[in-house]
């Protein structure tokens, strides 16, 4: 994959970034990451799937929750926001290609302005995915997935398909519908719902159950839309806990696979799971990967971080233990179909710079790559899974087994623990493992 030049945005950085190896010190290549290097059968680059949000990478500000944006973006210019909306996408398409990423992803409001209907919207759109296309087939970056933005919009200040009014969910829908084609005509592998406002402020005034329901019904609506226009890529639901709203229906991982077995929604949608949405609900970020892959639906990944500072602060994930964690589920699952790691993340406040751009995600691509090659090790040596075996073992034969199987009622297993009787304490070997999986990180087995 190359970089399409016409006027350049990124002068910073004359060439495509390359693999130069730990022993480099050059913060414009990469230490871990070789795209081609075959790492378990396959190489780096069909292993990890990176793809740049185009939300926080090319429409960041630089803005947070006590003062707007800061950033002066040589993109935003032109005469007319289709102007502005052609020259950004221009300038990601020039990034993707000097970062040599072969995915992207974008929300419909980002790549394209809102205008003063439904109609007018969708021509916008179309304008601006047309160029896409063209942008896309130049370079080889290609759609990880698209998605809508649902909540930036006042109308959807109460919610989008959990609004109480009706309207606000016809708006929706046209929105959902349009990016759905706008993902097809890119050839996107999959498509993302979050909800960014699908919950409550305050109890005293929804009727959760009917929200509940009606989110499950736009939900249906979406997928029957899109299997409708031939679309063979995969479903993603986002969870996210609160901010902005008290409580949101999709919390996390555990609550959104409790959502679709209720709905009977199974077999039409896969997780979408970010770190920083994990950590926000209480959890680490393996945690949700383990809940949404241990049930079968992990799809994809939205890479990042975040502080403990009370909102999605999504930084670049370069903690190197957390990650090798996540790309452990990731191999143990078989890998990626349809879904990757993709970037939700963005440069600080303080990060006025576009190069800063190229250092955050060579940073977080570094890490990744980095991981991956430790979480192989680990999968190779088997000392990890045999203790997980041995620890688990009275449960491959006998009593164990036929409990897993249903074949054992009640009163037979009281009968078969009295004729035992008191269990042996079997420590669990917290530290050790700990240590162990310690030994992997600080190993230099990357070499």
């Amino acid at each position: 994959m190359g970089a399409i030049i016409t006027k350049p945005y990124f002068p910073e950085v004359s060439n495509c970034i390359k693999y130069e190896g730990q022993g480099s010190d050059n913060p414009l290549a990469f230490k871990y990451y070789d795209a081609d290097r075959v790492v378990a059968g396959k190489t780096m680059k069909q292993h990890l799937k990176f793809a740049v949000a185009f939300w926080h990478t090319m429409k960041g500000t630089g803005s947070d929750p006590f003062g707007g944006g800061v950033y002066d973006r040589p993109w935003n210019q032109g005469a007319t926001t289709l102007d502005v909306a052609r020259h950004t996408l221009d300038a990601a398409f020039e990034f993707f290609g000097k970062l040599t990423v072969p995915h992207w992803c974008f929300h419909d409001r980002d790549i394209a302005p809102e205008g003063s209907s439904i109609a007018e919207s969708a021509r916008y759109l179309q304008e601006i995915v047309n160029h896409a296309d063209v942008l896309q087939k130049a370079t080889g970056c290609t759609l990880l997935w698209g998605t809508a933005n649902l909540f930036s919009h006042p109308r959807y200040t109460h919610g989008a398909a959990t609004n109480p009014d009706p309207l606000v969910m016809g708006h929706a829908a046209a929105q959902v519908r349009q990016a759905i084609d706008a993902t097809i005509q890119l050839n996107g592998q999959g498509y993302t719902f979050w909800g960014g406002r699908e919950g409550y402020t305050s109890l005293i005034n929804t009727n959760m159950k009917q929200e509940r329901e009606q989110l499950a019904a736009f939900l249906c609506m979406a997928r029957d839309y899109a299997h409708s226009q031939g679309f063979k890529g995969a479903l993603y639901i986002e969870p996210k806990p609160g901010e902005p709203m008290t409580h949101q229906y999709d919390y996390d991982a555990a609550t959104v696979l409790s959502f679709l077995r209720e709905f009977d929604l199974m077999d039409d949608f896969r997780l979408n799971i970010e770190a920083n949405h994990s950590t926000l609900a209480g959890h680490t970020f393996a945690h949700d990967l383990m809940v949404a892959a241990s049930a079968g639906m992990l799809g994809s990944v939205d890479a990042n971080a975040g502080a403990i500072l009370g909102w999605d602060t999504d930084e670049y994930p370069t903690n190197l233990y957390d990650n090798v964690w996540a790309v452990l589920v990731v191999l143990k699952m078989g890998g990626f179909t349809t879904g990757g790691f993709n970037f939700d993340a963005k440069v600080r406040r303080g990060s006025f710079d576009t190069i800063d751009l190229f250092y955050g995600h060579i940073s977080g691509m570094d890490t990744l790559a980095h991981s991956l090659l430790i979480a192989d090790k680990i999968i190779q040596d088997g000392e990890m899974d045999l203790y997980l075996e041995a620890r688990y073992a009275g449960y491959k034969e006998g009593i164990g087994a036929k409990i897993l199987k249903g074949d054992v009622t009640l009163v037979e297993l009281e009968d078969w623990a009295a004729s035992q009787g008191e269990p042996e304490k079997i420590s669990a070997r917290q530290e050790l493992r700990e240590s162990l999986f310690n030994r992997y990180i600080y190993s230099g087995v990357v070499k």
